[in-house]
């Protein structure tokens, strides 16, 4: 069984910082993927920024502004959002899913209970 925990979203105005992070528990966390997804209201689903233990990659529309740490000795990542801007408000997810040693994805998804990030103008 994994849970994941996140925390640290808010309000903040455009131009400043939040930073999102995400406990996960269990221990297949070295052999996973994890990933931040984002919701805004009417919209798809966008994936934000993605890590395995080997590399990381972020959303061309994050780049610049967002870094995505991932600590393995303690389950966690860590999403530093600088510049935000308003069409960054949306739920954040902390996602996870087993990966293959070659990045290929399989097994159940586990989800965070999301946390809420809006930029005001």
């Amino acid at each position: 069984q994994v849970t994941l925990v996140e925390s640290g979203g808010g309000l903040v105005q455009a131009g400043g910082s939040l930073r999102l992070s995400c406990v996960a528990s269990g221990s297949i966390f070295r052999a996973s993927a994890m990933v931040w997804y984002r919701q805004a209201p009417g919209k798809q689903r966008e994936l934000v920024a993605r890590a395995t233990s080997g590399s990381t990659t972020l959303a061309d529309s994050v780049k610049g502004r967002f870094t995505f740490y991932r600590d393995n000795a303690k389950n966690t990542v860590t999403l530093q959002m600088n510049s935000l801007k308003p069409e960054d408000t949306a739920v954040y997810y902390c996602n996870l899913v087993r990966v293959t040693p070659t990045g290929v994805e399989y097994g159940p998804n586990y989800w965070g209970q999301g946390t809420q990030v809006t930029v005001s103008s």
